[in-house]
């Protein structure tokens, strides 16, 4: 279950990246500042938008394979989380000069939003892999290595 929203959470993020790579502006001004969004560099476009895109992706693929990729989701998660509240502190006790549009959607809108998904890719990555159940022979019995049981049934 975990997986599947962490794996939600991504497709959703990367669909509003590529939004904006293509062009779109709603949100942008006020989660990249206003600098940004309105120059739109070829750096910040392939690297900002389609780059991040393209790892939100990828990082849904990981969400739904999990048990491959359980150190790399455990540290994108813990990353995420961090960011979230790291930047909320940051502008919560003014150590960042920013626009009172940008600081109002990052408190509101995007740190909360890093945050729930790191902790979303932490619930999915920090559950154990399911175990596969021994193979139970006929009448529902475990079968043990080098038993007779066959024998003694002739």
């Amino acid at each position: 279950m975990w997986g599947k929203l962490a794996a939600g959470w991504s497709a959703l993020f990367a669909a509003l990246h590529i939004y904006w790579a293509l062009g779109g502006d709603i949100g942008l001004t006020a989660s990249a500042g206003p600098d940004l969004a309105a120059q739109r560099p070829t750096w910040f476009v392939l690297f900002g938008l389609w780059g991040v895109a393209a790892l939100l992706i990828a990082g849904a693929a990981f969400c739904l394979l999990k048990h491959p990729w359980q150190r790399v989701g455990q540290f994108a998660g813990a990353a995420l989380v961090a960011r979230g509240v790291l930047i909320e502190f940051v502008l919560l006790v003014g150590m960042a000069e920013v626009s009172a549009e940008e600081r109002f959607w990052s408190l509101l809108l995007w740190n909360p939003w890093f945050a729930l998904g790191g902790g979303l890719w932490l619930m999915a990555f920090n559950q154990s892999p399911r175990r596969r159940r021994p193979m139970r022979a006929a009448g529902g019995r475990r079968r043990r290595a080098g038993s007779r049981s066959s024998d003694r049934q002739r």
